[in-house]
């Protein structure tokens, strides 16, 4: 799919005169941090050559169009999930409540999401690779990784033992050489694997003292 379909999606239904919410996330794979969740509406006919799918734009990029696209939009949203209620929910399921929520809160006649089917009373279309196929999509792509990049790098403020500011939380071997060495932070979710084998090695530690 090249860059020139991107707003495929979009001009079927703009031709349509309906308007269309894209929805995405950032933070679905990484043992620790948010799941972060953002929606773009756009106005019908809106054309950017530079919006595409946020991990294959460069971050200097990716921080410019994260400006432009608050700018451009008519409406967006941002919803940031933390650890805990991921633990709760588990992923899938907080990134569709998060993603149901946005559909709630912003207005259009069609939601398209990045292969996410949502319950909601408008017509939802879960599109494989969405971030590649729609404008939308991959604004709220960018929205969501750029603003999930930043708070990973605000916690390697807290946590510099961990590298989140080079990994963002993804199970790299610097990110589980930390999490043997120092144990797990309140940003990390405990019912990944790796998380939890961590946590019940140090549970086993603790009662051997």
């Amino acid at each position: 799919m090249s860059k020139q379909c991107l707003n495929e999606y979009e001009h079927a239904y703009w031709a349509k005169d309906q308007s269309v919410l894209g929805i995405d996330e950032a933070g679905r794979g990484p043992l620790a941090g948010p799941l972060v969740v953002a929606g773009v509406v756009f106005e019908k006919g809106y054309e950017n050559p530079n919006i595409y799918d946020s991990k294959s734009i460069s971050e200097k990029k990716r921080q410019a169009m994260f400006e432009m696209i608050q700018e451009d939009a008519l409406a967006f949203e941002i919803l940031v999930v933390d650890a805990q209620t991921i633990d709760q929910l588990n992923i899938y399921q907080a990134t569709k409540m998060a993603m149901t929520q946005i559909a709630n809160d912003l207005s259009s006649d069609v939601v398209i999401t990045d292969a996410m089917p949502l319950n909601i009373e408008r017509e939802c279309v879960a599109v494989v690779k969405g971030d590649q196929k729609s404008i939308s999509i991959a604004a709220g792509s960018i929205l969501a990784k750029v603003t999930r990049d930043q708070m990973m790098v605000d916690y390697d403020k807290i946590y510099p033992e961990y590298g989140f500011a080079s990994h963002k939380g993804y199970g790299t071997k610097k990110h589980m050489d930390a999490l043997k060495q120092y144990g797990i932070t309140p940003i990390h979710r405990v019912s990944y694997k790796p998380v939890a084998a961590c946590l019940e090695q140090q549970i086993s530690l603790f009662d051997l003292e």
